[in-house]
């Protein structure tokens, strides 16, 4: 399913055609200490008995008066996972976001097999823009087995609170409408229509209604159709509806009320398109930046979902991109990936997009694990293996072929892993974001996975506790960490 919080890197080298390993001078820090106890309490306390935090008692972030906040939390805050164990949660996350990328996979190939070749360029807006910040809470939603995050959202007037996923690898807004002829469970009462002031069909002949890549007319009412690459679907009236972030409310969002929906949702009322495409929720209120921060995946802890923010100076940036085949996807320029100070042997070409629009790399809410083309996956992991021979290595499982055997251990000291953008700036991550913990015993495996595909994905795992900027008037994607 083309869902959640998906995002964008393609790449351009000032170097030659291959980069050779070198020592990067300078550089922060060779190594980083992963917190081995602290990470396995995380993956007990989600099984424990107490009480879990209501999301309306969280003590609310202070604004200006231009700006919107909604509060961001975990699921697992909101509702107790129904896994009996994490390495069972563990492997359920991982069957589910091998479905995303399918999903993801999948719409590119459709969308480069029936568009003519394009040009690639920057992402560009000749949009006018609102002035105020909107803000909305992120929580993490993988306790439930999904990868995605949700944000909770007022549909309707008065607003109706709904938790939807946040997915920059999707356009069009959507929420599980009464009456269902189909509908999974959700956390929340479905959306009912008839009690909203603010709700109006949309008619076949408008733009929103003919923007849609699949829609049917009804009684010259507008009917829609989203089918993600996992089989799952929603499938209703396209309306259009009162969206409230926070406490303000955007009037006339085109959204869909679906009547017909199945599949890996797991619990959120429906799903806030953050993609490039014209549908999607920045391109309908004119937004020229967003952001997001990601709260631990295992974590009870708040974050938001901002909009029309400024990108910060001290952020880590570099080019956003777009492959004109298919608007949705943020492409970011990536030039190359170090382990322990140390550039990684790539070729320059793995990470661009080509005249076809294949290749390059995105950043996705949606996607957990960052994909790399099987070449590129080798070398990383090639790299960080070598200089972590000291540690007891154990078995793989499901998408993770480099694991460790921690459990005697109470932290350890691990090579840093860093991503690179153009003008030598450099994103250093994080040990737990890319040593992540597969059960509660002291299995922790590297979490990066090869890919068949051409394109390469950045996942939430990597992106954890890192604020995320998506600029797009001046086409920069930035990353400012410990931002949440």
């Amino acid at each position: 399913m083309g869902l959640l919080f998906y995002v964008f890197f393609s790449l351009f080298f000032a170097s030659p055609p291959v980069s050779c390993s070198r020592i990067l001078t300078p550089h922060p820090s060779e190594t980083t200490v992963l917190d081995v106890a602290a990470s396995i309490q995380r993956t007990k306390n989600i099984f424990s008995s107490g009480p879990k935090m209501s999301p309306f008692n969280q003590q609310e972030k202070e604004t200006t008066s231009s700006e919107l906040t909604v509060e961001l939390l975990s699921r697992t805050s909101i509702q107790k996972t129904t896994h009996t164990g994490y390495k069972s949660l563990t492997l359920s996350r991982l069957q589910r976001d091998s479905a995303r990328v399918k999903s993801l996979v999948t719409r590119l190939d459709l969308a480069i097999n029936s568009i003519s070749s394009s040009d690639l360029k920057p992402l560009e807006t000749d949009s006018e823009f609102k002035p105020e910040d909107l803000q909305s809470p992120i929580i993490s939603g993988t306790s439930q087995g999904s990868g995605e995050y949700f944000s909770r959202v007022g549909i309707g007037k008065p607003p109706s609170q709904a938790y939807l996923i946040l997915d920059t690898g999707s356009d069009v807004n959507w929420v599980q409408c009464a009456p269902c002829a189909d509908c999974y469970q959700q956390a929340d009462p479905i959306f009912e229509p008839a009690s909203s002031a603010s709700f109006s069909t949309l008619s076949c002949n408008t733009r929103q209604c003919r923007s849609l890549d699949v829609s049917e007319c009804r009684n010259d009412t507008c009917l829609y159709e989203v089918s993600y690459g996992d089989g799952s679907y929603t499938v209703g009236d396209f309306v259009t509806e009162t969206i409230t972030l926070g406490s303000a409310p955007v009037d006339n969002v085109a959204i869909g009320c679906g009547h017909n929906n199945e599949g890996l949702f797991v619990g959120a009322a429906g799903l806030l398109g953050l993609g490039g495409g014209s549908l999607s929720f920045p391109s309908q209120i004119n937004a020229t930046s967003f952001s997001y921060c990601l709260v631990d995946r295992d974590s009870e802890s708040a974050s938001t979902l901002e909009f029309n923010s400024t990108l910060p100076p001290n952020a880590v940036s570099a080019p956003l991109l777009r492959n004109h085949h298919l608007d949705t996807f943020y492409y970011v320029g990536l030039t190359g990936l170090s382990v322990g100070g140390e550039l990684v042997s790539i070729p320059e070409s793995a990470f661009q997009i080509d005249e076809s629009g294949n290749g390059g790399v995105i950043v996705d809410s949606g996607t957990a694990i960052t994909r790399l083309q099987t070449d590129v996956y080798n070398s990383l992991r090639d790299a960080f293996v070598k200089r972590t021979r000291d540690l007891p290595s154990t078995n793989g499982i499901a998408l993770f072929d480099t694991c460790y055997d921690l459990s005697s251990k109470g932290n350890v000291e691990v090579p840093t892993v860093s991503f690179h953008f153009p003008d030598g700036k450099e994103l250093p991550l994080p040990a737990k974001n890319y040593l992540v913990p597969l059960d509660s015993e002291g299995t922790f495996c590297f979490a990066f996975a090869p890919t068949a595909s051409s394109l390469s994905i950045i996942g939430n795992v990597q992106q954890q506790g890192t604020r995320v900027v998506y600029d797009l008037v001046n086409h920069l994607v930035g990353f400012v960490p410990n931002k949440c």
